[in-house]
C-alpha cells in the first residue's frame, strides 16, 4: 500500500516551484534592464560614479562632438567632464571648437604638444571604455581666457602628419 503525499508536503513542493519560477523571472528582468540598473541616470554612455548626466548631444569647447561619433563614454565629477569617443572627423571638431585654426597643420606646436607614445594609454581616473593607443597629440584651449578644454587624440603610427582613422579622442572640459 502506498501512501499519498500529505497536505504539508504537497504545499512545500508547490511553494518550492513558485520560488524557482519567481527567481527565474527576477533574473530575466535584471538581465533585460541591466543598462538602466548599472549605468548612472540610465545612460549607457555614463561611467560609474558620474554625478551629472550629459545631454544627448555633448558639446565641449562650444562645439558638438563630430557627427557619427561612436563608442562614447563620459565621466562627470565636481563640475568637469571627460568624454571618450571614436571618430574620423576629429580635425573638423578641433576647428569648430577653436583649438586649431583653419589652415594650420594638425601637429603645429603652437596649438598642441606631443603626448605619451606608449602602446596603451590609461584613461583619466573614472572614465570607462577602451584605452587610447599611442602616440597621442594634446590640444589645449589657448591662454588663460580659454575655455579649459583639453583634447587628446591618437596619432597615426604610419603617416607622420595624420591621426589614426578612426581615432579615439578624450576631451576634458568644465561643465556650465
Amino acid at each position: 500500500m502506498t501512501e499519498s503525499v500529505s497536505g504539508p508536503r504537497r504545499l512545500l513542493s508547490c511553494l518550492g516551484i513558485v520560488v524557482v519560477v519567481l527567481a527565474i523571472l527576477a533574473g530575466g528582468a535584471v538581465w533585460l534592464l541591466r543598462d538602466e540598473l548599472f549605468h548612472p541616470f540610465g545612460d549607457d554612455r555614463a561611467c560609474a560614479g558620474s554625478d551629472l548626466r550629459l545631454p544627448d548631444v555633448i558639446r565641449a569647447g562650444g562645439a558638438a562632438l563630430p557627427a557619427g561619433a561612436s563608442d562614447i563614454h563620459y565621466f562627470t565629477r565636481n563640475g568637469r567632464a571627460e568624454v571618450s569617443f571614436v571618430s574620423g572627423l576629429i580635425p573638423e571638431y578641433l576647428h569648430r571648437a577653436g583649438l586649431l585654426p583653419d589652415g594650420k597643420p594638425l601637429f603645429d606646436p603652437a596649438y598642441g604638444t606631443r603626448g605619451v607614445a606608449d602602446d596603451v594609454i590609461a584613461l583619466p581616473e573614472g572614465l570607462c571604455g577602451p584605452a587610447q593607443r599611442g602616440p597621442v597629440w594634446i590640444y589645449r584651449s589657448p591662454g588663460s581666457t580659454g575655455s579649459g578644454v583639453e583634447v587628446t587624440v591618437e596619432r597615426s603610427t604610419m603617416v607622420h602628419d595624420a591621426f589614426r582613422f578612426p581615432a579615439r579622442a578624450v576631451i576634458t572640459f568644465p561643465l556650465g
